[in-house]
C-alpha cells in the first residue's frame, strides 16, 4: 500500500479523534491536503545564491599577468549558482527564514515566490550554530507561515515538507515525524532535530515542514543520503528554535549567547548506577566553574537536571541548545534531583566571558 494512501486512510479515521486537525474533503468526499497545501505554499519561496568562485576571491588571478602565468583565460571565471528553499514568517517585515548553509557566501540572493514574482533579499543575519539565517525582501503583498509550537508535537504526527529539491521548482512531500531530539549531526552546533521521512532532497535546505493545522514546525535542514537522494531519513530545525534564533537576528543581527558554567553528560546505565538513580533520562552535571552563575545559585557536581522551564530534558545536547538559545540576563528554571530529592532552581544567563 502506498505512503500517501496511508496517510489518507489514516487520516480519515483520525478525524474522529479530539483535538485532531480534521483534513478536508473534496467535492467527492475523499479527504485532499490541497487546503493545507493551497494556504501554505505562497509562504514558501524558491532561493537562489550567486558565489563567487574560488578564483575570484584570490586577487592575485585578477591580475592579468597572473592569469596569463597560470595559463587562465582572460575572461573572469563565471560565478556559480545555487538553489535552496526559504519561509515567509513575517509579511509586513518581509522576513524570510532559511538555512545558514544555504546562503553562507552569497555574493547575491534572489526570492522567487509561487507567484513568480521575484525579489533581490537583503541579509540580516546568520547563525552557523544553529544554521539558520534571516533574509529580508520588499513586503509587496506576501503570505506567511504562523509558527507553530515543536514543544507539542509527537513521533506518529503527520507532517507536510515544502521546499524546491534539485532547483525543479516548489514540491510538497508528506510523511510523519519519525525521532524528536535528535543530535550529532555536525562535530559543533545546537542540535535538537525533528527528524522525518517526508522526502527532503537537496535544495529543500531553508524550506517548511508543517502540521496539518498549516503551522510552520521546522525548518528543513538536513537529509541522510548515502546515494545523494532521500532515503526517508530528513532533519528540520525545531520552530521553536528557529524562532528564537530569529527573534535575536532580528533586534542584534546575530545570536547573543550566554552562559551557564556547566560541564554536563548523558545519563549511561554505568552513571546511573554509579549515582544510585534508576533513571536515564535528564542530564547529570559532571562539573561547576568557579564564580559561574550555576555555582552562585546552588547547582552541584551530580545533580541531575531533569526538565528546563518545565519541559523534559532527554540529552545534554537537548539541553545545550535550550541554554544557547536563551538570551543573556533571562531566567532559567531547573528541576534536578539530588541526593533522591526533587528541587527547583532558577538560574540566570550571564555574558560569555571575555576572550
Amino acid at each position: 500500500m502506498r505512503p500517501v494512501f496511508v496517510l489518507l486512510l489514516v487520516a480519515v479515521m483520525a478525524m474522529a479523534v479530539p483535538g485532531f486537525a480534521a483534513v478536508p474533503l473534496d467535492r467527492s468526499g475523499a479527504p485532499t491536503l490541497a487546503p493545507i497545501v493551497n494556504q501554505v505554499t505562497p509562504a514558501v519561496v524558491n532561493i537562489s545564491v550567486i558565489t563567487r568562485s574560488p578564483l575570484e576571491d584570490n586577487p592575485l588571478f585578477r591580475d592579468p599577468f597572473f592569469r596569463r602565468f597560470f595559463n587562465l583565460p582572460d575572461r573572469p571565471a563565471r560565478r556559480e549558482q545555487a538553489a535552496g528553499s526559504g519561509v515567509i514568517v513575517d509579511a509586513q517585515q518581509g522576513y524570510v527564514l532559511t538555512n545558514h548553509h544555504v546562503i553562507q557566501g552569497a555574493e547575491q540572493v534572489i526570492v522567487t515566490l509561487k507567484d513568480r514574482r521575484q525579489f533581490r533579499a537583503r541579509f540580516v543575519g546568520s547563525d552557523p550554530g544553529t544554521d539558520v539565517a534571516v533574509l529580508q525582501i520588499e513586503p509587496r503583498s506576501l503570505s506567511a507561515l504562523r509558527f507553530g509550537d515543536s514543544d507539542q508535537l509527537h513521533v506518529g504526527d503527520y507532517v507536510l515538507a515544502v521546499g524546491n529539491p534539485f532547483g525543479i521548482g516548489q514540491t510538497v512531500t508528506s510523511g510523519i515525524v519519525s525521532a524528536l531530539g535528535r543530535s550529532g549531526l555536525t562535530p559543533e552546533g545546537y542540535e535538537d532535530f525533528i527528524q522525518t521521512d517526508a522526502s527532503i532532497n537537496p535544495g529543500n535546505s531553508g524550506g517548511a515542514l508543517v502540521n496539518l493545522r498549516g503551522e510552520l514546525i521546522g525548518i528543513n535542514t538536513a537529509i541522510v543520503a548515502p546515494s545523494g537522494g532521500n532515503v526517508g531519513i530528513g532533519f528540520a530545525v525545531p520552530s521553536n528554535m528557529a524562532r528564537a534564533v530569529f527573534t535575536q537576528i532580528v533586534k542584534f543581527g546575530e545570536v547573543r549567547r550566554g552562559r551557564l558554567g556547566i560541564e554536563m553528560a548523558d545519563i549511561t546505565p554505568e552513571i546511573a548506577k554509579l549515582l544510585g538513580v534508576s533513571t536515564l533520562e535528564g542530564v547529570v552535571i559532571a562539573g561547576v566553574q568557579p564564580g559561574s552563575p550555576a555555582e552562585k545559585a546552588g547547582l552541584r557536581e551530580r545533580d541531575i537536571v531533569l526538565a528546563v522551564n518545565g519541559r523534559p530534558l532527554v540529552s545534554a545536547a537537548e539541553l545545550r541548545a535550550r541554554l544557547g538559545l536563551t538570551p543573556v540576563g533571562e531566567d532559567v528554571e531547573l528541576r534536578i534531583l539530588r541526593g533522591g530529592e526533587m528541587r527547583n532552581l532558577r538560574v540566570r544567563i550571564a555574558a560569555l566571558r571575555a576572550r
